[in-house]
Formats: structure tokens, C-alpha cells, sequence
């Protein structure tokens, strides 16, 4: 059966889909997006996912495309016509059509544009059963990456790096040598003694949806979430490290810049987060 995306009020072939060229999130990345994991048939913590949506199209003075119950349907439906069980869906919202202009144009409509795709949960099962590897990077993004906009170039650049390092993320580092999130990820580390620990998410990161359901899911299986500031070198030196997000849920991370993580291999904490998260995530049927 062919793919089916939406585009801007009508359902049409995947393979014909198209934006007009002076589409501002084509021209400027004046744009957001969100995506939503899909798992047994479910669309995974939709509403934090819409939650965010409109603080990023709120930041920025961008209108919705559609009011909020009719994206949730549009969403569903795309989920539906695809038949994806397992998978995700990509919601993405410009400042829409007009001549090329950096002020914003007077009276255009948003684009928006959703489509799914469907994925083998078995690939991510596998994968967290080995780990993957991180590199670090410079921090060279701009400041607002609170904000999920299309702007992603410097993230392309950082995994594009990872890949040809031999690994499968790169995580930003600032100045201090702190940690700051993934290319697509929000990271975390297991102390010596069992304790989370993520990088607070009002300071130059995104509030990842995943990142947050984690928190219910540490609190479910007794374990202590800490929101501070963590080295390159403290991530090295932990008991375990991970990642977490919508497309890869919590992800083992077992080696950072060539050196092992621990013994080199996916620790339990991380093991039993990414068990339990299905569980304590937000489901709506799709």
C-alpha cells in the first residue's frame, strides 16, 4: 500500500508531496516540528508532544495551522492510513507561503504538514541490547534550542560526525565541558550510587517529551532523578550512561569518544527504564 501524507487540508501520495517553494520553513527553517513514537498501535505521549507544539509555536508568533482537536484527529488519520502499529509521526508547522522577506508576512497561513512511517520495534530492542556509542561535540547551536524548530543543520553536522566516527550520537558540550543533550536525544548518566542524573531543561536544551514521562517511570521503580550539570569526564566515569528519545525511547549509551562506559555494556537501570516506559507513557489508541 503506498505511504499517505497530509498536506495542508488534503491526504496525498507520500511520493507527490510537496510545499511550494517559497514555503518559509524551506527558505528561513521557520518552522517547528514534533515527533511521536507509535507502539502497538498506540500514538505515545500525544499530549506532551501537543503541549510543546504550542509553546514552540507560541515563542516564535506563529499561529496553528488548524485548532488543536482537529490535529489530533489529522494525526490519527495519518497514523491510520498508513497502517503503522510500530513506528513514528512527524508533525511539522511553518509561518507558510509568501515572498521571500525576512519580517514576518502580514495575513499567511501556517503549512502543516504530517506523515508516519512505520518501523520494526525489533531494530531498537536489538540495538539496546548491545548499546550504542557517543562522540562529543563543541556546543554550536543557537541559544533557543528549547524552541523545536526545523533549524538543524549544526544537529545534522554532529551525527553526520558521530557516523563517521564509528558511533550512533553526538552530544553538544559547552564551554564548562558540561554535557548538554544529543543531536536528537536528551542524555543521562546512572551515578555510582544509582541516582539519574539529567541536565535541567530550562538551560540550553529541549524538554524532551521521553526525558519527562522519565521521570514517572524512575519514580515507579524507586530510583532518584537528579536535574544538575554533568562533565564529559563524570559521564565517563559512570555506573551507566543512556539516552532518551520519542524514535529510540531510553538507549543504552556503552562507550563515549572510544572509551567504555562501565564494562562496556548496556547497564541495568537503563535496561529497566526502557522496560517499564510503555507502561507509564501517556497511549492513545490510533
Amino acid at each position: 500500500m503506498p505511504r499517505i501524507a497530509y498536506v495542508n487540508g488534503r491526504y496525498v501520495a507520500h511520493a507527490g508531496a510537496c510545499v511550494h517553494v517559497e514555503d518559509r520553513g524551506y527558505q528561513f527553517a521557520d518552522g517547528v516540528y514534533e515527533v511521536c513514537e507509535v507502539a502497538r498501535g498506540h500514538i505515545i505521549d500525544m499530549t506532551g508532544h501537543l503541549d510543546r507544539l504550542e509553546r514552540s509555536l507560541r515563542e516564535l508568533s506563529m499561529a496553528w495551522p488548524v485548532r488543536r482537536a482537529a490535529l489530533e484527529i489529522v494525526i490519527g488519520e495519518v497514523v491510520r492510513r498508513n497502517r503503522v502499529t510500530d513506528g513514528l509521526v512527524y508533525v511539522q508547522v511553518t509561518r507558510g507561503v509568501a515572498s521571500r522577506d525576512f519580517l514576518f508576512p502580514a495575513n499567511t497561513r501556517p503549512s502543516l504538514v504530517v506523515i508516519a512511517k512505520k518501523a520494526d520495534p525489533a531494530v531498537n530492542a536489538k540495538r539496546a541490547e548491545t548499546g550504542i556509542k557517543v562522540i562529543t561535540v563543541p556546543e554550536n547551536r543557537w541559544e533557543r534550542v528549547d524552541i523545536k524548530t526545523v533549524g538543524l543543520l549544526p544537529n545534522v553536522l554532529a551525527k553526520q560526525r558521530a557516523k563517521e566516527a564509528g558511533a550512533q550520537e553526538a552530544w553538544f558540550v559547552d564551554v564548562d565541558g558540561n554535557v548538554k543533550e544529543g543531536g536528537s536525544s536528551n542524555a543521562w548518566i546512572v551515578t555510582k550510587d544509582g541516582r539519574l542524573v539529567t541536565r535541567p531543561a530550562d538551560e540550553g536544551i529541549l524538554r524532551g517529551i521521553t526525558r519527562t514521562t522519565l521521570f514517572d517511570v524512575a519514580e515507579k521503580l524507586g530510583l532518584t532523578v537528579e536535574e544538575r550539570h554533568f562533565s564529559v569526564a563524570e559521564a565517563k566515569a559512570a555506573r551507566e550512561a543512556f539516552i532518551t528519545s520519542a524514535t529510540t525511547v531510553v538507549m543504552p549509551v556503552v562507550a563515549i569518544d572510544g572509551a567504555p562506559v562501565a564494562n562496556g555494556h548496556p547497564g541495568s537501570v537503563a535496561l529497566s527504564l526502557r522496560a517499564a516506559f510503555f507502561d507509564v507513557a501517556e497511549k492513545r489508541p490510533a
